[in-house]
C-alpha cells in the first residue's frame, strides 16, 4: 500500500488518518459549495417571494442545533458512517440500517445534482455542445480523483474553494456598490407580506446546502485526533457556510430586487451576474461555479463512498463490492464506481425534484441524530446534570423539532418518493434479517474507530464482522462538543 510521507501505514482494512481541522473545514465547505445558493436560487426565490436570505437564516438555525448533535456524537463515535453509525450504536442495527438507507438517498443524489447543474450552466453558455457531454465528462474526472485518494482530493478542494471565495468577494463588492439603487435594504429579510408557508418550504429545500457538516462526520476515520478535530470542523463548517449563503443571497437580491423578473429558475444566476458586472462577471461566475460544482461533486462522492464502505464493511451491503479498499490507493473503489453509475441519472431527472429528494433524506437522518444524542447520553450513560441536560436534551430536542418541521414542509412529491425509498429499505432489511428475526451484520470498532477483528468472523482486509458485535458499547473518554 502506498502511503503519504510522514503518515504510517494504517492497520489492514482501515483508512488513513491524514486530515486536520482546517482541512476538514475546507472539505465541508467544498461539499457545501459557497456558490450553491445559485443552484436553487431561482426556484426558492420564487417560492419565498423574494425572501431567500430569511429562508437561509431559518435553515441555519435548525442546522446549528443539529450540528451540535453531530459534534458530540462525532466525539463519542469517531468512525466512518455518519448518522448510520451514530444511530446503529445507540438504537441498534435495525434502525441504524434504516437511517443509513434513508441518508443514502441524499448522498447518492448529491453528486448527481452537481453534475446536473454543470450541464445546465455550461450548455447555456455553449449551446452547441449537448448537456450530456458535460455531464459524462464531469463524472469521469471526479470519479478518477476519488479513486486516486483523499490526499489528492484535499489539495484539489483547497484550490476550488479558493476560486469561489475570490468570486464571492468580487461579487459582494459589485453588489454593494449598487445597493443604493435597491428599493429597500430590508425587504429581502423581512416585510409585512412574507409568505410563511413558502418560507418553511424553501427552508426545507435549502437543507441540501448544509450537508457539508454531515459530510465532515463521514471522515472521522481519516482525521487526526477525530474526537477534537471533527466536532470543531462540524460547527465551523455550519457557521461559515450559513453566513456565506445568507450574505451572498442578500447581495443577489440587491442586484435583482424584483423576484418576478426571473424567467428561467434553473439558470437565474446568469442574469444576476450580467446585471451586477456585465459579461465579464458572468464568465467569472461560470468559472467559479463550475469549480464549486467539481469540488462539491468530488467531496460528496468521497462521503457517500465512505458511507457505503461502512455499510459494506459491516456486511449490510455486499461486502465484495462495497466493503473493501483498493490495495494500491487505499480507497473504496467499488463504492466509488457505484456512485458514479447512479450519477448517470443526471441525464434524465429534473433539478427541482432532485433537490427535494436530497432534503428528504437529510432531514430524516438529522432528526434521528438529534434523538440519538438524547438516547445515548441521557438514558444510556445517565448524564443528567444541568449542563448535561442542556447539551444532551434541550439542544437536540430543539434540533429535532426544527428538522421535523422542515421535513414535513417538503413537497408531497418528495415525501411520497422518499417514503417509497424508505419502504424499499424496510423490505431489503426484512430479507437481510430473515423477517427481522436476526440482527443485521455489524462491525466492532475500537475506541479510535478502527475496525477490529471479531472472533469467528474473519472479513477481508482484516475487517471482522459479526451480528451485533460492539453494539451499545460506550465510547471511552469524555464526550462533548
Amino acid at each position: 500500500m502506498v502511503t503519504a510521507p510522514n503518515h504510517p501505514a494504517p492497520p489492514p482494512g482501515a483508512l488513513r488518518r491524514v486530515l486536520g481541522t482546517p482541512t476538514l473545514v475546507v472539505f465541508g465547505l467544498a461539499y457545501m459549495v459557497p456558490l450553491t445558493i445559485f443552484t436553487t436560487y431561482g426556484s426558492v426565490t420564487q417560492l419565498t417571494e423574494g425572501h431567500l436570505p430569511t429562508a437561509y437564516l431559518m435553515t441555519l438555525a435548525a442546522m446549528l442545533f443539529t450540528a451540535v448533535s453531530y459534534a458530540v456524537l462525532g466525539r463519542a463515535f469517531p468512525s466512518a458512517g455518519s448518522a448510520y453509525t451514530y444511530t446503529q450504536r445507540s438504537f441498534g442495527p435495525h434502525l441504524g440500517f434504516m437511517t443509513g438507507w434513508t441518508l443514502m438517498i441524499d448522498y447518492l443524489l448529491l453528486p448527481m445534482i452537481n453534475y446536473m447543474v454543470m450541464g445546465i450552466y455550461l450548455n447555456a453558455q455553449f449551446p452547441a455542445v449537448p448537456t450530456w457531454v458535460f455531464v459524462l465528462g464531469a463524472i469521469v474526472v471526479v470519479t478518477g480523483l476519488n479513486v486516486v485518494g483523499i490526499s489528492v482530493v484535499q489539495r484539489a478542494n483547497l484550490v476550488l474553494v479558493g476560486v469561489q471565495i475570490v468570486f464571492v468577494v468580487v461579487f459582494l463588492a459589485l453588489a454593494l456598490r449598487g445597493a443604493g439603487d435597491a428599493p429597500s435594504l430590508t425587504a429581502p429579510l423581512f416585510d409585512a407580506d412574507m409568505p410563511w408557508d413558502g418560507l418553511f418550504a424553501g427552508a426545507a429545500i435549502l437543507c441540501l446546502s448544509y450537508l457539508g457538516f454531515d459530510a465532515v462526520s463521514t471522515l472521522s476515520e481519516e482525521a487526526r485526533d477525530p474526537r477534537r478535530s471533527v466536532p470543531r470542523a462540524i460547527v465551523l463548517t455550519t457557521l461559515i457556510g450559513g453566513l456565506i449563503f445568507t450574505v451572498v443571497s442578500y447581495a443577489a437580491h440587491l442586484v435583482m430586487p424584483d423576484w418576478r423578473s426571473i424567467t428561467d429558475p434553473d439558470s437565474a444566476a446568469l442574469g444576476i451576474m450580467t446585471a451586477a458586472g456585465g459579461r465579464w462577471l458572468e464568465a467569472f461566475f461560470l468559472a467559479a461555479y463550475i469549480a464549486g460544482c467539481v469540488a462539491a461533486a468530488t467531496a460528496s462522492q468521497v462521503s457517500v463512498a465512505r458511507v457505503l464502505f461502512a455499510m459494506g464493511r459491516d456486511g449490510v451491503l455486499p461486502k465484495r463490492v462495497f466493503g473493501v479498499l483498493s490495495p494500491r490507493f487505499g480507497t473504496p473503489v467499488g463504492a466509488t464506481l457505484v456512485v458514479a453509475a447512479v450519477s448517470l441519472l443526471a441525464l434524465v431527472l429534473d433539478l427541482g425534484t432532485t433537490a427535494s429528494l436530497i432534503s428528504f433524506g437529510a432531514l430524516f437522518a438529522f432528526s434521528l441524530v438529534n434523538l440519538t444524542v438524547v438516547k445515548h447520553f441521557v438514558f444510556d450513560r445517565g448524564l443528567r446534570s444541568p449542563r448535561d441536560l442542556l447539551l444532551y436534551a434541550v439542544v437536540p430536542g430543539v434540533g429535532f423539532a426544527m428538522t421535523a418541521w422542515l421535513w414535513l414542509s417538503l413537497s408531497w412529491l418528495a415525501l411520497i418518493v422518499g417514503l417509497i425509498w424508505f419502504g424499499l429499505g424496510v423490505a431489503y432489511l426484512a430479507v437481510l434479517t430473515g423477517g427481522f428475526r436476526s440482527r443485521p451484520p455489524q462491525l466492532a470498532l475500537d475506541d479510535s474507530g478502527v475496525p477490529e477483528p471479531v472472533a469467528g468472523a474473519a472479513g477481508r482486509g482484516g475487517s471482522g464482522e459479526a451480528a451485533g458485535a460492539g453494539y451499545g458499547a460506550p465510547a471511552a473518554g469524555p464526550a462533548g462538543s
